[in-house]
């Protein structure tokens, strides 16, 4: 007889690689210091939201560990 493992029980992944954090982590610091610009008109960043989404664009584009675009 098999019995099946509830969520709570299963091993979890990372979802995103270290060093994908690390990269959020960068770009959050360059929003702090206001560095940070975004696109092609280069506005100056200052949501928090932003500067995360920027930095996991940056991590997918070097081909880190990070969950696709919904």
């Amino acid at each position: 007889m098999t019995t099946k493992k509830s969520t709570a029980q299963k091993a979890s992944k990372r979802k995103y690689s270290k060093s994908a954090g690390k990269s959020v982590e960068t770009e959050m610091k360059a929003r702090k210091e206001g560095k940070l610009r975004s696109g092609k008109s280069g506005k100056k960043v200052t949501s928090k939201k932003q500067a995360i989404a920027i930095g996991l664009s940056k991590a997918r584009k070097a081909g880190k560990k990070v969950p696709k675009k919904k």
